[in-house]
């Protein structure tokens, strides 16, 4: 389930709101090919232990099982775009999976999209956990 705000966004708000959507679904469901597609080839991942994924590792880890999402939420969402630039931030919460072990996070994230051509793809992600 997704919530986020949704009045008074542009077309590219919008669309950067859909790409997110699709990445949210692509993760739950470890589509190899929808989570290479929205990926740009510099991909830096960045989780909220410290660990830094490059696409090629961020894509094999949700594909495989390693990290697992069995359940992501999205709410707080806000869009910022600056030229061929997004910035995506939001709250996740979810339930996980990972390598067979039950786990629920709750993370504060920021999404960079970069716009190539007319394709937006992720840049950067970074999450940090949210403070008790």
């Amino acid at each position: 389930m997704m919530s986020t705000i949704s009045f008074a966004q542009s077309k590219e708000e919008k669309t950067i709101a859909s790409k997110v959507e699709s990445l949210r679904k692509a993760m739950i469901d470890a589509d190899k090919a929808v989570l290479e597609k929205l990926s740009d080839e510099k991909l830096s991942y960045g989780h909220s232990s410290g660990k830094i994924e490059d696409k090629a590792t961020f894509v094999s880890n949700i594909v495989s099982g390693k990290s697992d999402f069995t359940s992501i939420d999205l709410s707080e969402q806000k869009v910022a775009i600056s030229g061929n630039t997004a910035i995506v931030r939001h709250t996740l919460t979810a339930n996980t999976n990972d390598g067979g072990v039950a786990g629920h996070v709750k993370l504060y994230v920021l999404l960079v999209w970069s716009k190539d051509g007319n394709q937006w793809k992720l840049l950067a992600r970074q999450a940090v956990k949210v403070p008790a």
